[in-house]
């Protein structure tokens, strides 16, 4: 199973514009020539990213985007699933597959929603506030931030 580059795409965009955006609103050239996204892809992202009301777009001289909330109250699973179709492993899980025909007989089901709902649990851990400060780390050279795990749970200590 792989996650599209929709996906992989935005969340390190989101990363940058978190890292970068102080007091005044960053572009989206910035953004793809400082991670090598085309500008024209990019666009795609932030138009499904501003329709969900992740980040805000500002008009005229000196604008782009902004976030539309603190980066600690968005999640990397937020981010993913406003651009992908469905983070589901398996495409009987899907919404628009009206279900599985075999599911009330398929001893595989129960792996599928499990492995569905830990993906989930795990994105959902993630803040863009705990990827943009371990990005700004890795500059300086610091220890990441982000969260370590440990039998399915969530430790702090790294």
């Amino acid at each position: 199973m792989r996650l599209s580059t929709k996906g992989q795409y935005a969340v390190r965009a989101m990363v940058s514009l978190a890292c970068h955006q102080s007091d005044s609103p960053v572009t989206l050239s910035y953004i793809s020539d400082e991670e090598d996204i085309s500008l024209s892809y990019l666009e795609q992202l932030f138009s499904k990213l501003r329709r969900a009301n992740i980040v805000r777009s500002v008009k005229g001289p000196g604008g782009g985007y902004v976030l539309a909330r603190p980066s600690k109250d968005i999640t990397v699973r937020e981010v993913i699933e406003m651009v992908e179709e469905n983070l589901n492993p398996v495409s009987c899980l899907d919404n628009d597959s009206n279900g599985c025909e075999r599911a009330d007989r398929c001893p595989t089901q129960r792996v599928w929603k499990g492995l569905s709902s830990k993906i989930k649990e795990f994105l959902n851990s993630i803040s863009i506030d705990e990827l943009s400060r371990e990005a700004k780390g890795i500059g300086e050279g610091t220890v990441p931030v982000l969260p370590q795990f440990e039998n399915g749970k969530r430790s702090r200590g790294l």
